[in-house]
């Protein structure tokens, strides 16, 4: 492994507000999303992930106000996803100050809009957010099953084959996050993750269930160009700088 691996909060916002729950329910308050965002770039933070948790199931956009703030309040890449809809929303993200985009809910209703948006601003900027769950039986090939509308909804898509066609149509990286894991702090789904990245050529950033220190390394060893958490920044019960040094000291290149 040659490029460093990536350690990312992810500011899940609900209302104005850092928000976290399990399994994307019984929300707790976690704070003011422009003074984390501050505070994670001081210590370390290799970049920032925003995503506006109810937008979807709300049929509301995303909190443009909080990402402009936060984008003028940091130096580090900002990846915005929650209501992302259409090319339009996409270009005022970044003009908002955005690095890159997650798209979710509304490409899986209708993956055109990862080929329309890709071919705007290029692959480099979209993301695909993967909320995936584990199938009962034999409902997909893969056995992970896509959500939608944060977790609440399921669709019977196979996961890891929407991430092989998502990325055919040009998207740039993957945000798979196991809904089953989310908020648990029983550690990341190594079998998603290493089934994610049989199939896909660009970067895989692993979210939900980070728990421990011990957590992080068996995602990158599963396939994991970036470990994602939430709970355990928001809380203080780890610190960035503490999640890069296990990851040094597993033989792993980081920022």
């Amino acid at each position: 492994m040659s490029v460093a691996v990536r350690v990312i909060p992810c500011l899940d916002v609900a209302a104005g507000r850092v928000v976290k729950g399990v399994n994307f329910v019984d929300l707790r308050d976690a704070g003011d999303p422009v003074e984390m965002a501050r505070i994670y770039d001081a210590e370390g933070a290799d970049e920032l992930t925003f995503l506006d948790i109810t937008a979807s199931s709300d049929e509301r956009e995303t909190t443009w106000d909080v990402v402009r703030r936060t984008a003028e309040t940091v130096f580090i890449p900002l990846t915005v996803g929650g209501g992302i809809r259409s090319v339009q929303d996409v270009d005022r993200l970044l003009r908002a100050g955005a690095d890159k985009v997650g798209v979710n809910t509304a490409a899986v209703a209708r993956p055109e809009l990862i080929d329309e948006i890709a071919a705007e601003f290029g692959s480099q900027v979209l993301v695909l957010s993967v909320d995936a769950r584990r199938a009962l039986g034999a409902a997909t090939r893969s056995g992970f099953e896509v959500t939608t509308h944060g977790g609440r909804t399921g669709t019977a898509r196979d996961a890891v084959g929407w991430i092989s066609e998502a990325i055919g149509r040009g998207v740039g990286e993957i945000l798979l996050n196991s809904m089953d894991a989310d908020g648990t702090q029983a550690g990341y789904d190594l079998q998603m993750i290493a089934s994610a990245r049989a199939v896909s050529s660009v970067p895989l950033v692993a979210s939900g269930g980070a728990g421990s220190l011990a957590d992080f390394a068996p995602a990158v060893v599963a396939g994991a160009d970036a470990v994602l958490a939430a709970s355990v920044f928001h809380f203080g019960r780890l610190r960035i700088e503490a999640v890069k040094r296990v990851l040094r000291e597993a033989g792993m290149p980081i920022r």
